[in-house]
């Protein structure tokens, strides 16, 4: 999670990315969260959106934790 300043408020965000050196293009994440996660030109999973939206972020960690090679990172 990152947190930003917005009108005076401090929001957390969440923010992830998947580690292409340790993606094994399995499609776990993108069949789990397939709003966040596509398959890039390389033929493994990258992050489709800049933040993940608050109603998305337990399917992410679900995501998280179910990648096998633990590529899914928080930035």
């Amino acid at each position: 999670m990152c947190k930003i300043l917005h009108n005076n408020w401090e929001v957390s965000v969440m923010k992830v990315y998947v580690d292409q050196d340790e993606c094994i293009a399995c499609g776990v994440c993108i069949d789990m969260c397939p709003d966040v996660f596509d398959w890039n030109e390389d033929g493994k999973s990258h992050v489709i959106v800049d933040e993940v939206p608050a109603d998305l972020e337990d399917c992410v960690r679900d995501a998280m934790s179910s990648c096998p090679t633990e590529a899914i990172k928080e930035a």
